[in-house]
């Protein structure tokens, strides 16, 4: 059975989106994704993604509008990502878990890219007419 997992990407008005690394102390320490996390008990997506975004960043998140859906096989668990799309919110963003962070457009870039997120940059690509890499291999 996957982990539910809800996941943001929050996008600024000129049409970078935001991207964090992982906290030092998680599984896969420093890798690049789009922020969010478990499902609680009981939560649906939108609960889900406005706690964890809350708890990470310390933003309240307008409309969520839910995206795609994709599972992930891990190591250490199997996920299925609910990938929504934000583009308002109130409050500054800030790292609450030490994280880092990086408003981007493709290609990113950042490195190294979470397995999870590539299927999103491929996404964004798709949408918005990029072609070649989204992001760096090395």
């Amino acid at each position: 059975m996957p982990v539910d997992v809800a996941v943001g990407v929050l996008f600024d008005g000129g049409g970078a989106f935001l991207m964090t690394s992982r906290p030092q102390g998680k599984v896969y320490a420093g890798w690049w994704e789009f922020p969010g996390g478990k499902f609680e008990p009981g939560e649906a997506v939108e609960q889900a993604l406005r706690r964890e975004l809350h708890e990470e960043l310390g933003i309240t998140v307008g409309a969520v509008q839910p995206w795609q859906q994709e599972i992930v096989d891990y190591p250490h668990a199997r996920v299925r990502l609910h990938f929504c799309k934000v583009y308002q919110w109130t409050g500054t963003l800030q790292m609450r878990e030490g994280q880092q962070m990086a408003w981007c457009t493709l290609p990113v870039a950042v490195a190294p890219v979470l397995p999870g997120t590539v299927p999103v940059l491929r996404w964004l690509a798709a949408e918005r007419g990029f072609a070649g890499p989204t992001h760096r291999t090395t």
